[in-house]
């Protein structure tokens, strides 16, 4: 099994953890004299399951993401971890060029000029980068999903 199919098996194991704990929730309570839909009690032992499976996808992923290589990027997991630093990164940059450009600010004639502290075409020049440099990682990380075999 390729590591993106387990990847898609645990957002499937994550998503139904998630959905037994909305029929749990709806069913915890129910008023006196009415039956819930669901058991409870039912449902929570085949959350336990779900989480127990969940539990298996992220470890055998885990293990395989530090046990791939990806040349220049490092492990996996190093990639994966340069890859969330990059998205922080181009949202910062990204934001404060907006801030800097007044991005939803009017000005009234009346009031103080507004002025920039810093170089707005600077920073978007960099979140550019960034976001290349993002979109070029991402693409190596897919492509190792796709080629890598899940690690038991």
């Amino acid at each position: 099994m390729k590591i993106a199919e387990a990847l898609s098996l645990r957002t499937d194991a994550r998503r139904r953890v998630d959905q037994l704990r909305a029929r749990i929730t709806a069913n915890a309570r129910y008023q006196e004299g009415e039956e819930p839909t669901e058991s409870s009690a039912d449902l929570l032992v085949e959350a336990e399951r779900a989480l127990d499976e969940l539990e298996s996808w992220i470890g055998r992923i885990n293990r395989t993401n530090a046990a791939v290589d990806l040349g220049a990027d490092g492990t996996m997991t190093d990639a994966l971890a340069r890859r969330d630093v990059l998205r922080l990164r181009h949202a910062l940059l990204t934001s404060a060029a907006d801030a800097a450009a007044g991005t939803g600010f009017r000005q009234l004639r009346s009031e103080l000029r507004q002025l920039t502290s810093l170089p707005v075409c600077e920073l978007r020049s960099r979140a550019d980068d960034v976001a290349r440099a993002l979109r070029e990682l991402d693409v190596r990380i897919q492509q190792a999903n796709w080629t890598h075999d899940l690690v038991d």
